[in-house]
């Protein structure tokens, strides 16, 4: 019933968490027995979020409190992608960062100098302190021509009461404005599965990705010949999964259930 065969040359999974690790502030019943099963069969597993709000801190504060400490190196993302994109590809060169103060600490940790003025690089965050003054500057500089690179591509960010406008609905807003599109990091971009293989030391075929996204976890498997599997703990159900172009390479109810594919 299970093929086994789909994940047998899988040494790392790279795990969704909202919707496919937990839900709100619960882990979901079985997840933990998918990590398990991960451990005896000799994989291990790094979980990746898009959302660049966040960082590492808060991530490995929220899944202790959940019951289920790890370490900071399990913890990628999209703005590790990001900073190591810049650090690449635009050294020394001074970046007008819309995001919180979590990703604007991270960006000067990691040593990029940031800038008020006109920049080189723009790069868009999930700033959920956008202010109209921050996107006035930015679209008037983009319209100019300068670097304009977004973390991520979501639309929405999953909230308890609902959802939040997410980094890709401001994307929409600044083509709308100016017509400028950015370099996009995250999932589904092949930046961020050069990022994971370089990270890990491992080749393509030897990681998965797992999630409960459609447009994110299953597209970057889908796009760049990676195993995936979706789960339907989160926001796509069989329907909708049914209706879609983008195809997992195993759908299962939760990660219980995918642990049946070890």
């Amino acid at each position: 019933m299970y093929d086994k065969s789909v994940f047998e040359k899988t040494k790392y999974f790279i795990i969704d968490m909202d919707g496919t690790f937990y839900l709100g502030n619960s882990i979901i019943p079985g997840a933990e027995t998918f990590i398990e099963k991960l451990r005896e069969t000799g994989r291990d597993f790094r979980f990746f979020t898009n959302n660049s709000s966040n960082n590492v801190e808060v991530c490995c504060k929220k899944l202790k409190k959940m019951g289920f400490p790890v370490p900071e190196e399990k913890i990628v993302i999209s703005s590790h992608v990001t900073i190591d994109y810049l650090k690449r590809n635009h050294p020394g060169e001074k970046v007008y960062l819309l995001g919180n103060e979590r990703l604007t600490n991270d960006f000067i940790n990691a040593g990029i100098i940031l800038t008020d003025e006109k920049p080189d690089v723009i790069v868009l965050g999930f700033d959920t302190t956008l202010t109209y003054e921050k996107i006035s500057k930015a679209a008037n500089w983009m319209a100019e021509g300068i670097t304009y690179i977004a973390t991520h591509p979501d639309l929405n960010c999953p909230m308890a009461e609902g959802f939040m406008p997410d980094t890709g609905s401001m994307i929409e807003m600044f083509a709308a404005s100016t017509g400028k599109r950015p370099i996009v990091m995250g999932k589904p971009m092949e930046e961020t599965v050069n990022y994971v293989t370089n990270l890990l030391g491992c080749e393509r075929d030897e990681i998965a990705f797992v999630g409960d996204r459609l447009a994110t976890d299953i597209a970057i498997g889908f796009n760049h010949g990676i195993p995936s599997a979706l789960v339907l703990s989160g926001v796509t159900s069989e329907e909708e999964y049914a209706q879609s172009p983008i195809r997992a390479s195993v759908v299962a109810e939760d990660l219980k259930q995918l642990g049946e594919y070890l």
